[in-house]
């Protein structure tokens, strides 16, 4: 019975932290950039929403002001790269830093409960009856389809291709006439947004939102996405692409949820995590080699 129920569980947080992987998959993967502004911008989605409810503001403009948020650290995260020309590594690791003030300058401590307030969750949860891990599951669903639909409809248009072409070849974008700037400044605000809401959602769902909730989140969101590239690979329309973003959240949550269960302590998370991504990421490179030695085994009849 535990384990069914650490299984919902894991349902329903790989979705509401799926939506956090797809952020980092925007940056990641479509911009080309390692952004490290992920584990502050996570917090300072939870950390908005969480002084939001308190102070009163409905749930649902508590999870836009936050998606905002984390918009605007994704701007300040661009216009270090772009206009301070600030390596984009380092520029998200100094708006990391920074929110980390910022977030407690926010909530006003380093924790703040949601326990006596309202939420999207709790809302919904007295309406239907449903547990809250059900709930939980069944608002991240929809809100993940929503997102993945304007994803798919963004990335579609002018400046939402010019976002993607800026990450495969930027020089050529910028011979085009593209302000490449620009895109990636939309990019990162996007990528962060997104990231925020994941918190923002989270925090909903818990409870409470905590300074250090962003902690190792880049990692997570890099675990989901290789994961669910191993498994799906990357063919496929863009819809399909984000789709096993999330997929892969959700395994990586299962993956945890199964290895708790069997007594590993939680502080070693991180490490199953550092391992789980390394894996992840070693497995690719070594299908393909495994295909280069078979291939020049079969043009040239030759043992390597």
């Amino acid at each position: 019975m535990s384990v069914l129920l650490a299984m919902q569980g894991a349902l329903s947080q790989g979705v509401l932290w799926g939506l956090m992987a797809l952020g980092v998959y925007i940056t990641y993967r479509i911009l080309d950039i390692a952004d490290l502004t992920v584990d502050g911008s996570f917090a300072t989605g939870g950390a908005v929403c969480a002084v939001c409810v308190v102070n009163g503001v409905d749930p649902i403009l508590a999870l836009l002001l936050a998606t905002i948020a984390g918009a605007v650290a994704g701007f300040v995260t661009g216009f270090l790269h772009t206009k301070c020309e600030i390596p984009a590594i380092l520029a998200g690791i100094l708006t990391q830093i920074g929110l980390y003030s910022i977030n407690l300058r926010i909530m006003g401590r380093s924790n703040t409960p949601l326990l006596k307030s309202e939420t999207l969750f709790k809302n919904i949860s007295e309406m239907t009856g449903l547990s809250s891990t059900w709930t939980a599951l069944i608002i991240g669903i929809i809100v993940t389809v929503v997102i993945v639909a304007i994803l798919y409809w963004y990335f579609g248009t002018e400046i939402g291709s010019a976002i993607r072409a800026t990450g495969n070849n930027e020089q050529m974008v910028r011979a085009l006439g593209v302000n490449t700037s620009v895109t990636k400044i939309l990019g990162l605000m996007i990528g962060n947004a997104l990231i925020s809401l994941s918190g923002a959602l989270v925090t909903q769902s818990q409870g409470y939102a905590d300074i250090k909730m962003g902690i190792g989140a880049i990692v997570i969101g890099l675990a989901s996405i290789v994961i669910g590239e191993v498994i799906f690979g990357q063919k496929g329309n863009f819809a399909f692409r984000l789709t096993s973003i999330i997929v892969g959240s959700i395994i990586y949550r299962i993956i945890v949820a199964i290895v708790l269960q069997m007594g590993m302590n939680t502080d070693d998370l991180k490490l199953l995590t550092a391992i789980l991504v390394a894996i992840a990421l070693s497995v690719p490179v070594l299908i393909s080699k495994r295909n280069q030695v078979a291939m020049y085994k079969k043009l040239t009849g030759k043992e390597e």
